[in-house]
Formats: structure tokens, sequence, C-alpha cells
């Protein structure tokens, strides 16, 4: 067990009237679950195991104040009607009750309230847009999806209302108003948003506010709304509730962007007005296309430094957001860099992890890996889920139920979703042994931290799991009949993973083709000469290293200096699969063509990530061609044809990640031996490390 300890990040905090019992927040995720506005159980659930797991102050979503006016979703909670208040007193008791504070997000969706388009009303702005942002992400959107972010809008076209000085009053008392059902809620905090596109942020940056009145032209007249709601709401409910300001550091994406000096000197202005603390996030300005830009970043402590020196020009409160993970966090607590960290997906994924750091149990985080599986969701105005943690959105699911009856169950294969099982199935009590034919932890997985290393997280994980509940685990031992009968299982869990067959296309049998498989067999030094082809001299001293190091990070390293294979590389498929893995050679200077039958890349990543990794493919010189037939593959070329045009690409490999397979032969030879058998992960379905975890967890839950 970890002994590191996080003494800063758990003392006690504050902010203006509040105390938090530490400085970990939960920022705002929306989770939209609220129907018609009103706060429902399945909110407080979900903020409420938050609160028990130990979170110092738990943030709310968006709330919007003057609902359904300037919402982005029917299910955001409203704060325009005395009817919503015995909601957010239930949450205020529940929150309460586990120990921790409760702040509600208020704001005005302003130019991206759906529900005003929805209903033909002209969004606020605060005055007609001179710019339109670039789309062509959405060329990698499937039309089921396309159709779902529409019926947000209705399919309505977005007309704009130039806010006139009435409009501007209303908005302030209707903030106020807002504030101050807050407050006979029972909540301790209000944050005001100022960022992220919504109304006050949009006014505070030069890019979207070009007003020639006194709220638009200089940054003290750009900031004027903002710091008038700050002021009207202060003096509304004084000191019954701690007033949060969000700001975006810095926005990104587009020129005339908000900017760090800028948001400095809002930032005092912001104080001045009243403010009890600083909440710094950042803000890709276009969400087709810079969206993990801001603000939810790849970066880890993306705006870390941005945080850092707003503290430096104010007295209150900073906190930071973005990544932020708690050794980063404990860090920049200690250095004085900010007071609070905000940690958002982390503790999608595990809401314990407060608890855990506070007992000395850091390597049993269950950490996130940044899939942006859950924030995807917004998109579609439905609810988020985890890749990790099953139970987010159903926390009643927690903990599994212990068995009534403790069987011995074999799991065969030791994947995400084989490891998986067996982690739940020990924790509910039964005794389990693992076996995998190879020499380490993590099949697929152990391979896919090569191109995505936030695997590499869950991997560690859920080894530390293994080892912390003892479970048995037998490598270099294949999964036969007699071997299974050898181990006298009550159960049989098969999780052996998918399979990922040679292309079958005239050259597919090439020896240089290879596959997810013959590459995975090669990095791990168990390819035999028909796998490796031409390729096994030199790909076989990886394996070999690989085998001296079972550091992903290591190998991961190391290949950005060695790499033992030719020059030009075509790969097939730009699915999960195939995008990342091409993205992954081109970094290491090879010249990589990439094809893809059908017209979306990136399938089945959740949309924010599939776009970034379509940009960083083109970033890296990928070239890519959509909407393929491959022809032929000959030792030197794949020969392709693209709307009628014949082309080819230079090849000195080939690399199939299209026809990857769900396929679980030694399932049907166990159970025709007479044993009873359950199939997870991608020997069942195939989707990845979400399937995994989650096919893995429905099939121990009740065994």
């Amino acid at each position: 067990m970890s002994t590191k300890t996080f003494p800063h990040l758990m003392s006690e905090g504050r902010i203006g009237p509040m105390t938090t019992p530490n400085r970990i927040v939960l920022p705002a995720m929306d989770m939209n679950v609220s129907e018609g506005g009103e706060i429902e159980q399945s909110e407080i659930d979900h903020y409420a195991s938050r609160a028990t797991g130990g979170a110092g102050l738990i943030i709310t979503g968006a709330c919007a104040i003057a609902f359904p006016y300037g919402a982005a979703s029917m299910k955001e909670p409203g704060l325009s009607d005395d009817k919503f208040i015995p909601g957010i007193k239930a949450l205020a008791d529940a929150i309460h009750a586990a120990g921790s504070k409760l702040c509600i997000q208020s704001t005005h969706h302003g130019k991206v309230a759906r529900v005003d388009t929805a209903n033909d009303r002209p969004v606020f702005a605060p005055n007609q847009p001179d710019y339109s942002y670039s789309m062509g992400a959405l060329a990698d959107c499937t039309p089921e999806e396309l159709a779902k972010m529409g019926a947000a809008t209705a399919g309505k076209k977005i007309s704009y209302h130039e806010m006139t000085k009435e409009d501007i009053d209303w908005l302030i008392t209707s903030w106020a108003d807002a504030a101050e059902r807050v407050a006979k809620g029972g909540a301790d905090a209000l944050e005001i948003h100022v960022a992220h596109g919504y109304i006050l942020g949009v006014f505070l940056n030069q890019r979207d506010n070009l007003r020639t009145d006194e709220y638009g032209g200089s940054l003290e007249n750009r900031a004027r709304l903002a710091c008038e709601v700050i002021a009207a709401v202060k003096e509304r409910v004084g000191d019954k509730l701690a007033l949060l300001v969000r700001v975006s550091g810095e926005e990104y994406g587009q020129e005339g962007a908000l900017s760090l000096p800028e948001s400095i000197e809002a930032s005092k202005m912001f104080e001045a007005a009243g403010a009890d603390a600083i909440h710094v996030t950042g803000w890709g300005r276009n969400p087709f296309d810079n969206f993990t830009d801001g603000p939810l970043p790849n970066k880890v402590g993306a705006y870390l430094e941005n945080a850092a020196e707003i503290k430096k020009h104010v007295s209150i409160p900073v906190i930071a957001v973005g990544r932020m993970l708690p050794e980063i966090s404990e860090k920049a607590i200690a250095e004085n860099k900010v007071d609070f960290a905000a940690m958002s997906r982390q503790l999608l994924a595990d809401p314990e992890l407060p608890n855990k750091l506070r007992e000395g149990k850091f390597d049993q985080v269950r950490p996130c890996i940044n899939c942006y599986l859950c924030v995807g969701e917004n998109f579609f105005d439905d609810t988020p889920f985890c890749a990790v943690n099953p139970a987010l959105g159903n926390e009643k699911l927690l903990p599994p139920k212990p068995a009534s009856a403790s069987k011995h169950i074999v799991v065969i294969g030791s994947g995400p979703s084989g490891m998986e099982s067996a982690r739940v199935l020990t924790e509910r009590g039964h005794r389990v042994t693992l076996i995998d034919k190879a020499d380490r932890l993590g099949g697929t997985m152990w391979f896919s931290t090569m191109t995505t290393p936030d695997n590499e997280r869950l991997l560690r994980w859920l080894k530390s799991e293994l080892k912390r509940l003892r479970v048995a685990v037998k490598l270099n031992t294949p999964a036969t009949v007699d071997t299974i009968r050898a181990l006298n299982p009550d159960h049989v869990i098969v999780a052996t993973g998918a399979v990922r067959p040679k292309p079958d296309m005239p050259g597919g049998d090439l020896p240089n083709v290879q596959t997810g498989d013959t590459l995975r067999a090669m990095m791990l030094g168990t390819a035999t000469a028909e796998e490796a082809g031409l390729v096994l001299s030199t790909m076989g001293k990886m394996g070999r290293l690989s085998g001296l190091t079972k550091s992903p990070e290591f190998v991961r390293q190391f290949t950005k200096y060695w790499l033992p294979m030719g020059k030009n590389v075509v790969v097939i498929g730009g699915s999960l699969v195939g995008l990342e893995l091409a993205e992954f050679l081109a970094e290491r200077g090879r010249k990589v063509t990439l094809v893809h039958e059908k017209q979306q890349l990136g399938l089945p990543l959740a949309m924010p990530r599939r776009w970034t990794a379509v940009k960083d493919n083109l970033e890296h010189g990928v070239q890519i061609h959509r909407n393929v037939t491959v022809d032929r593959i000959t030792q030197k070329t794949v020969e392709f044809t693209v709307n009628g045009e014949a082309m080819s690409a230079s090849a000195d490999m080939v690399v199939y990640a299209d026809g990857t397979t769900a396929a679980a032969p030694v399932a049907d030879e166990l159970r025709t031996a007479g044993f009873s058998v359950d199939v997870v992960g991608d020997a069942g379905a195939v989707n990845y490390i979400h399937g995994a975890i989650h096919s893995a967890w429905e099939a121990t839950v009740s065994l």
C-alpha cells in the first residue's frame, strides 16, 4: 500500500464565510438529469456520492438563473422560481450530511442557450457576431450523432438579440434573485460563470464584444457586466454565501480571445466587486476544433500556471482546474501557487479519491483515462457515463454486494476485462485464479499504452489492485480444457480479447503485412516466424527489449529514438486503433498513409477525442484517405481507389487495423466439456476499454 500523503491538499480551506474540510473541489460537470429544471434524486445521489467520498466542496453543473430562458438544456437545474428551492435544499442537506459544502454554479448561457434556439427565441449576445466557427470536424461524426446533436435545438437556426440596457438590468436583477433562492435553499456558496462562451464570458472578451457603449471597448467596460452582477449578488446575499467567480485564465483558438494579462486585471476587478475566490479555467473557443484545449484539456495541470499568475495579483483564494492530479495539486498548494484544486473527471472515475488520499491509499485511486466519453454525452444533451466506473449515474450500485457463497472462479485473459473481473469477484468474496498465456498482465491494453499513455494509469491500478487483493495469477499459462480442469473451478470467465485476422484481399498474406495481434506479439517478443514475416529479425529485438523492461513508458520513449521498421508505412483502417497507431508511427519519423473505407475516422472514440486525434494526425503529416477501396497489397505498395481514381502509397510495412472481431473459441470448448462459462470484453463484443470494464462488471456483480 502506498504511504504517500497529501497534507496540504487535505488541509482545511476557507473561502469567504465558508470553511471546507479539505482543498479538493468537484467542479461543475453537467449531469442532464433534472427534467424541467428541478433537481432530482439521481442528481442528489451523484453529488452526495462525491461528498461521501470526501471532496471538500461540491459545485453543481451549470444552473440557469432565468430557466428556461438562457438555459442550455431542459434537464439543467433552474434558479428562476421558488419552486426550485426544495430541490436545492434536498441537495444541500445530503451534501452537509456527508460532511462537505455545496456550491451552486449559476449562469445564463447567452449565445449557446440551446433551449432558446429550440423555442425560436433569439439568444442573448453583446452584439451580432462577425465570425463563424470551422465545422470541419463534424465530417467525423456519424449521421446518428449529427441527428442527436441537432435534436437538442430541433434543427433550428440560431438568431441573436443584441442586449439593451433594459436586458442588462433584467439580467443583473435575475442573478441576484437566483442567488437569494440559493441562499434560502441552504447552499454554502454560489459560483458566477464568466467563461466558456456564456453571457458574462462573451462580454469579457474583445472578440465577442464589439459594443461601443459603456459595456464594450476597454477591458474595464467589458468586465463591467460581470462586476455589476457580482456586486448585486453580494449586496443581496451578503455573507450568507461564499461567492466564487469562474474565469478563463486564457482563451484558445481565435485571434482577439481573452489573454492572461486581461484575465489578471479582470480578476482584480472581480475581487473589488465582491468575489471571495477566483476559479481559473480555460476555453477553446471552437468546441468542434479545440475542445480539448478547454474546458476539458488533454494536458495535466493545463491551467495551473495561469491560476498561479492570477494568484499573485489577488488577495482572495484561487482554485485551479484542468487535470489537476493529486500529486500536481499537493505540490501546487504547498508552493502557494493556488489554494484549491478542482478535480472533475477524476472524481467521476473514483468518488472515493479524497478518502483514499486521506487514508494513505493513493495507489488504490481508480484513474481517469482521459477518454472524454463522459463529456461527449453533453453534445447530445445526455447523461455522462464513465469508461472505468460503471456506477457513474447509478451510485446505488456501490459497493458491490458480497457473494452469498464463495466460489472458485478462473478468469482466462489478463486484459482490462479479465483484471476487472478478477478484482470485482475477489472484492465480493470469491476465490479467483487469473491465467494468461503471455508473460505479463495487460493483454491488448499493455500494447495500447504505446499509443495512449493514459491507459497505463489504468493498467498500473488494476495490477496494484490484484496484488492488494492477493489474486492468484498464473502467467505463461495457455487456456485449454485440461489446464482449466486441473484448476477445478466452479465457474469460468473468458476474457481472451478480440481476434485481428490478416486482410482478406490480394496480397493480404504477404510477410510485410501486420495486424494488431502480430505487432503486439513482436513487441512482447512472442512472435512466431510466420507472424513476424520479413521484420522478425529487427522487431524481434524490440520484443526482447520489452521483455527486459515491462515498463510501457520505457518502450514508448525508447521507440522515439529507435524503431526497427521501414520509412514508409500504410495503415489500413482508421477506427480507434488505426488512427492512434498512425499518429504513434508518424511521431517516430515514419511517413504514414492512413486509408479508411468509410467517411468517419476514429470510431468509437468519444467525439472530442476523435476530433483531436484526427487533427493531431494531420499535424504530424499523416496522409489520410477516406472512402477508400483497397485493391491489393504488394511487397512495396498498397493500391487503392478513391471515388473511382486509382492511387497507391509506398509501404515497407502495412498495418491492417481493420477487421477486429469478437471470438471466444475456448468458451465453446469449455462449455462442451461441461464448464459454466461467461464471456466478457472484446471476446464477446468489441467495445474496447469501456466495453471491457462494463461487461466485466455486469458479469461479476451478481455471480
